[in-house]
């Protein structure tokens, strides 16, 4: 394994480095208060339009696409450190076109979308002229299994109709979210894992509600976390990604670069959260002495620094591994650094907090936000229960390969693994 950055991303990083000190960290503010002065916590803030036209500008556009028909073609271990950076800001990641869901959506979209689809949908998105949602989440049952989906969408004809509820659409409420890619079952008598499909609908089609938004530890996010309601929606058949059944497939497919790309930005929130500890720690006395001398404070640094250099090394081995053996190959540690990464950060925030005292929990400082931001991250895109489950079932098929954590055993099941 070789995880020095190539030519390449050295120069993107150069470049991102300094459109982050030019342009992100400056209108940090000028972003909260234009959200402010609109009245509407889901608005966009004009000073978003500027920087995403100054980051096209620069070429920091679309880096999160490993296509080179759609994007600059990077690898996911190129891509990693540029990611690292834009989980420093809130904002970066909109102003480049690297934001979740939409990076998710358009991955499937390019993988699975027809050429119509990607007229529609994926080019306005990839051109930043729209925003979308990812539908998949349901209040009456532990999505964690995402068999227990009920949502239906059944045929009729020419079209397929959608009934159900859906909460936790994230960036429903975003002004420029225009479609939504949502996960049902056509199916319920097939295999467990072919009952589920996946379909686009536009957010404007008649019968799809946006109940009510979601607060994250009572803070409102801007792209919003929608209640939606699907009441009789029908869409053209053209509008189903791939085929009746393959929902589930186009899931795995499309968690797997969703969740590394969580840890990658998670882990610029960390160093961030980290120079502000210092800084704060070197800046505030306490009992005639400044509190960067206090020995735990000491070790708090010390140990944020391991945990930090120990995180980056496993994302950039799952990198690698994404990079040279494909999703599959590295499932378990997509799996492990989806655990790992957001336990590590959520350490270090609590200390910077616990040292920026009072101070910390307001909003003064980016990081009770960015701790509750963080927290949510050990449930999207799978909890930690699943992840370790996944992890420990690989351990134990090493000594027992019909090992199963279903309840049913060899024997009854033939076998077969599950």
């Amino acid at each position: 394994m070789d995880f020095a950055l190539t030519p390449r991303c050295l120069e993107y990083r150069e470049k991102l480095l300094a459109f982050m000190d030019e342009m992100i960290y400056p209108n940090e503010e000028l972003y909260e208060e234009q959200l402010r002065e609109a009245g509407n916590p889901h608005a966009q803030p004009p000073i978003m339009e500027e920087l995403k036209k100054e980051a096209r500008k620069r070429g920091l556009w679309n880096l999160f696409q490993p296509h080179k028909e759609w994007g600059p073609g990077l690898t996911n271990a190129e891509y990693a450190p540029l990611a690292e950076i834009l989980g420093r800001s809130s904002i970066a990641s909109e102003s480049c076109n690297c934001n979740a869901p939409d990076t998710g959506n358009m991955e499937v979209l390019t993988m699975f979308g027809t050429p119509e689809q990607q007229d529609l949908w994926l080019r306005p998105l990839l051109e930043g002229e729209i925003r979308s949602a990812f539908a998949m989440t349901e209040p009456a049952v532990a999505s964690s299994d995402a068999t227990n989906i009920s949502l239906s969408i059944e045929r009729d004809g020419d079209h397929y109709v959608l009934n159900g509820r859906k909460w936790w659409t994230s960036n429903a409420f975003h002004p420029n979210t225009k479609i939504l890619i949502v996960m049902g079952k056509t199916d319920p008598k097939a295999a467990p894992h072919q009952q589920q499909s996946q379909i686009l609908v536009p957010i404007d089609t008649p019968g799809v509600t946006l109940k009510r938004n979601l607060t994250v530890f009572g803070y409102i996010d801007q792209e919003g976390h929608a209640e939606t309601i699907f009441d009789n929606v029908r869409v053209p058949v053209s509008n189903l990604i791939a085929n009746e059944g393959d929902g589930f497939m186009i899931s795995q497919a499309r968690l797997g670069p969703g969740r590394i790309h969580h840890c990658m930005r998670t882990i610029g929130a960390a160093e961030r959260a980290l120079e502000m500890l210092c800084q704060r720690a070197l800046s505030r006395t306490t009992f005639g002495k400044r509190v960067a001398e206090r020995s735990n404070i000491q070790d708090w640094i010390a140990e944020a620094r391991i945990d930090l250099e120990m995180i980056r090394l496993l994302t950039m081995k799952t990198a690698w591994l994404m990079d040279t053996v494909g999703n599959k190959g590295a499932r378990t540690e997509i799996a492990a650094i989806k655990v790992a990464a957001p336990v590590m950060a959520l350490k270090i925030i609590d200390r910077a907090i616990q040292v920026h005292g009072a101070g910390g929990i307001s909003q003064d400082f980016p990081l009770a936000r960015m701790y509750a931001h963080i927290r949510s991250l050990r449930l999207a895109d799978g909890p930690d229960e699943v992840h370790k489950m996944i992890i420990a079932r690989v351990e134990l098929r090493k000594y027992d390969p019909s090992f199963r954590t279903d309840g049913v055993s060899a024997v009854a099941s033939g076998g077969s693994r599950s």
